[in-house]
């Protein structure tokens, strides 16, 4: 008689830790993926709304894109505390992207967003098949400080019309300022004071009640305030009518060339969008059991990007302040996610008539708000107290944002960033080291007082990967402790430091090499990884500089010299502990 057969049905890996508090009934991290979830879902539905408007497009896009992030995210993504939705930063890249290609068109523009969440969403995939994860390490702290500040600035700019009811156009930030400027005269003073009433609130609520669903209830007060008031028939203006249901998937009518348009702001908008989702989930990755899988992110990005695209939204990332809200209030796996989805579409199906009433001044307070929260003051004290070239290149990338553009700004952030890593690179220290009375090893002359170098032997270290930047610099400092005080007869490269060289440096090398024993210098090579020294032998450097001297430690390379010239390499007075230098 056959045995039967069991199957084990293994929850999605996003889900694990839920379905499994599930499964065994533990109702406590039921209960908090539950409110964790609950508030989420409070704080994103007026977010997103205000998102959707600074993307251009009808506040409720910014449902859909949330319902359809959050679908996809817990059943592809790997960390259980991420949110994924609309954010205030591809929000904005996308309406930098598409204004010029809609020619004033709305149903144009929108087709253009939703195909634009589709290219991303493409190049995210892509970008996972070859091996591109690394990409979100391109932004170096004072660069990221730098965008975000100069994001928040464009941001709150963009909300200057919403907020004040003056009629502002203009197709960059500095054109929308001179455009406030010249109609300030304009100002509607209920809008100006539903907007300030709100931010107020938002403020207040930060402050007294971090937890609460203040943005909910500051949104919805202002739409109990619309609809008690009249105030939309004396001139504020309200999102009106909000379709009901949900959006019917398809494909948006969009011709070849239209997608080919779409290509370079998809991948500023992927650039930005998987470095926040890496370093927001990153962030939160000490919270939990559950590493940050870089690669799978580009996945989960990329298929939520995809179904953004498909039920006619934008593109979408991770959203910080929502991520942080839920962890505090008691989230512990990506079924918070399920339970937001659920809120999202209840307001999607019962909520229209309540969306209506919203003002858009409310709106845009509430981008105005998360702008502000995007400008770390403090960041920027200690970028500027760690290195003052460090604080220029953060403000220098804030300048780039709103001289550019948000589009060009990431560009010019991601340059700024590899300009400063070659800078490092290309001029790194270099020491010459000699021995210290009673410390063991070998140091820096510069850094412990006594420490003299072995008379004739030159130990040379470069703390760098050695490079084109690099290759005439390194050259220059080897001679220079060449041609310093004394006579050298040994010159020893310490390459312990040097991962890597390319075919520039290798024939730096050669030539380095020749130069030296032609004036009648030994050269050798010490503490050079297995890799490297394969890297030597293919440039031909271990033509000029014999195998025989390479030498594993430093200590075998002072004996060496010692045993071929006679001279002492005692180092001066006792060594701290007794004993030989180490290595």
């Amino acid at each position: 008689m056959s045995r039967p057969v069991r199957v084990a049905l293994r929850a999605p890996p996003g889900l694990t830790p839920g379905a499994d508090a599930l499964r065994r009934r533990r109702w406590g991290a039921l209960r908090g993926d539950l409110l964790g979830g609950l508030t989420v879902a409070a704080y994103l539905v007026p977010q997103v709304l205000a998102y959707a408007v600074v993307a251009g497009l009808p506040p409720v896009a910014g449902l859909w894109a949330a319902g359809a992030a959050l679908a996809v995210y817990p059943l592809l993504g790997s960390s259980p505390l991420l949110s994924i939705g609309p954010e205030s930063t591809t929000a904005l890249l996308t309406a930098t992207a598409l204004g010029p290609l809609a020619g004033g068109d709305p149903g144009r523009y929108a087709a253009l967003a939703a195909g634009l969440a589709l290219v991303v969403g493409v190049v995210c995939l892509a970008a996972r098949v070859a091996r591109l994860a690394f990409l979100a390490d391109l932004l170096s702290r004072p660069v990221l400080v730098g965008y975000l500040a100069g994001i928040a600035v464009i941001m709150i700019i963009s909300q200057l019309g919403p907020l004040t009811g003056v009629p502002v156009d203009g197709e960059s930030a500095m054109s929308e300022v001179r455009s406030f400027t010249a109609q300030v005269d304009q100002v509607h003073l209920p809008t100006l004071a539903v907007g300030l009433t709100v931010l107020t609130l938002l403020g207040l609520g930060a402050l007294l009640a971090p937890r609460a669903p203040v943005p909910l209830l500051a949104v919805l007060l202002a739409a109990g305030a619309v609809a008690a008031l009249g105030l939309d028939r004396i001139g504020v203006a309200t999102i009106g009518t909000v379709p009901s249901g949900l959006p019917v998937p398809g494909l948006p009518a969009l011709s070849l060339a239209d997608y080919g348009s779409l290509v370079l702001p998809a991948l500023g908008v992927a650039v930005v969008g998987y470095t926040d989702v890496v370093l927001t989930g990153r962030a939160f990755a000490d919270r939990t059991t559950t590493p940050l899988d870089a690669d799978r992110e580009l996945v989960a990005l990329g298929g939520a990007n995809l179904a953004s695209g498909l039920v006619g939204a934008f593109p979408v990332s991770s959203s910080g302040s929502r991520t942080a809200l839920g962890a505090a209030t008691g989230a512990r796996s990506q079924l918070h996610s399920v339970v937001a989805l659920l809120a999202v579409l209840a307001v999607l199906l019962v909520g229209g008539r309540v969306l209506a009433t919203l003002p858009r001044a409310a709106l845009g307070a509430l981008v105005v708000y998360a702008a502000l929260r995007l400008i770390e003051v403090g960041e920027f004290r200690r970028i500027a107290r760690f290195r003052r070239s460090e604080l220029l290149l953060a403000l220098a990338t804030v300048a780039a944002v709103l001289a550019l553009g948000v589009l060009y700004g990431v560009l010019a952030a991601v340059g700024l960033s590899l300009l400063d890593l070659v800078r490092r690179i290309a001029r790194p220290h270099s020491a010459v080291l000699g021995f210290a009375p009673g410390v063991p090893g070998m140091h820096d002359v510069d850094d412990l007082p006594g420490t003299e170098p072995v008379p004739g032997l030159i130990v040379h270290r470069y703390d760098a990967p050695l490079f084109f930047a690099n290759a005439d610099d390194f050259r220059a400092s080897v001679l220079a402790a060449a041609d310093g005080p004394g006579s050298a007869h040994w010159v020893v490269l310490d390459l312990e430091a040097v991962t890597e060289l390319d075919v520039t440096a290798a024939d730096m090398l050669c030539a380095l090499a020749r130069e030296l024993t032609g004036r009648g210098v030994v050269v050798g090579v010490a503490r050079a990884k297995r890799e490297l020294i394969e890297d030597l032998a293919a440039g031909g450097v271990l033509e000029t500089i014999p195998r025989e001297r390479l030498y594993p430690t430093l200590p075998t390379a002072v004996a060496a010299y010692s045993t071929a010239t006679g001279e002492s390499t005692d180092p001066p007075g006792p060594v701290a502990g007794g004993g030989p230098p180490a290595a």
